[in-house]
C-alpha cells in the first residue's frame, strides 16, 4: 500500500466514526465526505471499496443495530424508529426486515434471554445485522429444513 492509499483510509475511517458516533443525526453523503475530505461520488466509491457496501447502507446497518438494542429492552417500534435518526416508520421497517429477515415487531416480541444473559461486548458482535436478501432467506429456510 503506497502513502496515498494509506491517507485515503484515514479519512474514510475518519467518516465511518462519524457515522457510527452520530447515527442518530441526519446525515447524508455530502456531509460524510467533507468528513473523509474527498468528493461525495470519490468518497462513495472509495467507501464501498474500502468497507464492502456503501455510506448510505452502512448507516442504515448501524441504525438498525441500534434499534435492535432498544426493541429488545422492550421500546415501541416507533420509539425506536425515531431514536436512531429514522424519519419513516416505513422505510424503516422495510430495512429492518431487509437485513434481518424479520419485521421490528416480531424481533421485539421474539424472547431475547439468551442476549441479555451476554456480556455487552458479546452481544454487540453476536447480534450485529448483516444484509439478508431473498436467496440468502430461501437458502437458510432450506439448511434449516434439512
Amino acid at each position: 500500500m503506497n502513502p496515498q492509499d494509506l491517507a485515503n483510509l484515514a479519512h474514510l475511517r475518519r467518516a465511518r466514526d462519524l457515522i457510527d458516533r452520530d447515527y442518530a443525526r441526519p446525515l447524508d453523503v455530502p456531509t460524510m465526505a467533507r468528513h473523509a475530505l474527498m468528493s461525495p461520488a470519490h468518497f462513495s466509491r472509495q467507501f464501498r471499496a474500502a468497507y464492502g457496501e456503501t455510506p448510505y447502507s452502512y448507516l442504515m446497518t448501524r441504525r438498525i443495530e441500534r434499534a435492535m438494542t432498544l426493541l429488545r429492552a422492550g421500546v415501541s417500534v416507533t420509539d425506536a424508529c425515531m431514536a436512531v435518526g429514522c424519519t419513516s416508520l416505513g422505510s424503516f421497517s422495510s430495512r429492518f426486515t431487509e437485513l434481518l429477515g424479520e419485521t421490528p415487531s416480531a424481533y421485539r416480541a421474539r424472547e431475547h434471554r439468551a442476549v441479555a444473559a451476554m456480556p455487552p461486548c458479546v452481544a454487540k458482535v453476536h447480534t450485529r445485522p448483516a444484509r439478508t436478501t431473498p436467496s440468502r432467506i430461501g437458502e437458510a429456510r432450506r439448511e434449516a429444513a434439512a
